[in-house]
């Protein structure tokens, strides 16, 4: 379970599909893992074409297998009666060792596995980073709205100052 390499998790040839923007603000972000995820055909063109989202997504682990749940990929328009199902489950690709991990951490620890992100590779694989994450209640999230609005109103002085 490594930390993405870069600040703000992006490699150098990574292309978003889409973020989960409203994950780190529901949660406490502890540590990230990139897993692979299995497609159907016309779900990777769906991607392609975007429209794609993780706003209520959650992953959770089923028979000793990650799973991607609430994860909206929208219909392909040029596949017909071929389409997948819009909402469906999707198997997340991570190693068994990872996935012990993750089942130890939540069982004992109480916390969740959130996804994050969900982007194209230099392989041009679709990989999703989800993350260990613990709720945070009311203040916390105060906190975080307070944190953000101190920093948006520092960059605004600042370029009050340069001009």
């Amino acid at each position: 379970m490594a930390k993405s390499p870069a600040r703000g998790g992006k490699r150098p040839g990574d292309r978003d599909i889409t973020r989960n923007r409203d994950a780190s603000f529901r949660y406490e972000l502890l540590e990230t893992l990139e897993c692979g995820i299995s497609l159907t055909g016309t779900e990777v063109k769906a991607l392609r074409d975007g429209g794609a989202h993780l706003r209520d997504a959650y992953a959770v682990l089923r028979n000793g297998e990650l799973w991607l749940v609430g994860g909206h990929i929208p219909p392909y328009g040029n596949a017909s009666r071929w389409n997948h199902s819009p909402d469906r489950d999707r198997k997340l690709l991570a190693h068994r060792r990872q996935i012990d991990k993750l089942a130890g951490q939540i069982q004992t620890k109480g916390l969740t596995i959130v996804p994050t992100r969900m982007y194209f590779n230099d392989d041009s694989r679709v990989k999703i980073e989800v993350a260990l994450a613990r709720g945070k209640d009311r203040f916390d999230k105060r906190h975080t709205i307070k944190e953000r609005d101190m920093a948006r109103d520092t960059a605004r002085e600042m370029g009050a100052v340069r001009h």
